[in-house]
């Protein structure tokens, strides 16, 4: 029998439009470390083009990809695809799949409005309060400025959602 134990979180892939404009949102607007300059992946035989193709079918042809990592060390990769589409609607909640990620910042408000700033933008009119006049536990969702849909926490996930949280 094999042990079952938490895994830990490692990284994320994000689709963006413009890959220069995503690390310079990432880097100053979120504050995350570029790990990795953007860099070009052909579709080719060296080991990194077989692995992409063996990822996304012969036919991908070439995309770039930057590396950054979060304050907790969580990695996020940047793609930008020569095929690239950019969906009328990004928040198809609804159907299968990632719909969004969220980050921690105990000041919500700042950060959302930075978001705004640099082009993002809000997708509730304010933070909500979890518990209202209880604890000061709120939450936003945004987009960043290429559509993709991000949350904004005040505490930890752990502390919002465990026992005595409430």
């Amino acid at each position: 029998m094999t042990n079952v134990y938490p895994r830990n979180f490692s990284h994320i892939g994000i689709s963006v439009p413009d890959l220069d404009k995503a690390v310079e949102f990432y880097t100053q607007v979120m504050g995350w470390y570029l790990i990795m300059e953007p860099t070009q992946i052909e579709e080719d035989d060296s080991p990194i083009g077989q692995m992409c193709t063996d990822v996304f079918s012969a036919g991908w042809k070439s995309f770039r990809i930057a590396h950054l990592s979060t304050g907790d060390r969580i990695g996020v990769e940047l793609f930008q695809f020569v095929n690239q589409e950019q969906p009328e609607n990004n928040f198809e909640y609804w159907k299968t799949g990632v719909f969004h990620f969220c980050v921690q910042d105990p000041n919500v408000e700042e950060l959302a409005a930075r978001i705004v700033a640099a082009g993002g933008k809000k997708r509730m009119e304010k933070p909500r309060y979890y518990y209202p006049g209880k604890k000061p536990y709120r939450m936003i969702y945004m987009e960043d400025p290429f559509g993709n849909i991000l949350e904004i926490y005040s505490h930890s996930y752990e502390l919002i959602y465990s026992e005595g949280a409430y």
